[in-house]
């Protein structure tokens, strides 16, 4: 029998995958479709919220992932708004850049501009 450790595990690599993919389709109707309306985006984000209600909510603890929930939180929220589409979509655009931009400024390192590494060729 598996653990209730690597149950935890699996349900919260689950929830964060679902959150993953409703993020990536959102943004790539952001990205793709030509006429955006309001109504055409409330109708993806209830198409995409059946996939994430799914999967239970499970409490995330890395700074990262707690960013993606947030954007995905902020995304259902907006099917609300009174804000224009456009608005809208460079909001959502501009936060999801913002958390690219984290994830890779931990991933790529350029060591360019330090100088300790060739000290031991003076």
């Amino acid at each position: 029998m598996a653990s209730q450790k690597a149950i935890d595990n699996s349900q919260r690599l689950r929830y964060i995958r679902a959150l993953e993919r409703f993020h990536k389709s959102i943004l790539s109707y952001l990205l793709t479709t030509q006429n955006i309306t309001t109504e055409g985006y409330c109708k993806k984000v209830q198409n995409s919220l059946k996939v994430l209600s799914r999967v239970e909510e499970i409490a995330i603890y890395k700074g990262d992932l707690q960013e993606l929930q947030k954007l995905v939180k902020k995304i259902v929220s907006y099917q609300d708004s009174d804000k224009e589409i456009e608005e809208i979509k460079e909001d959502i655009l501009y936060l999801s850049n913002q958390l690219e931009k984290t994830k890779n400024s931990r991933r790529y390192k350029k060591d360019k501009h330090s100088h300790s590494i060739y000290e031991e060729w003076e």
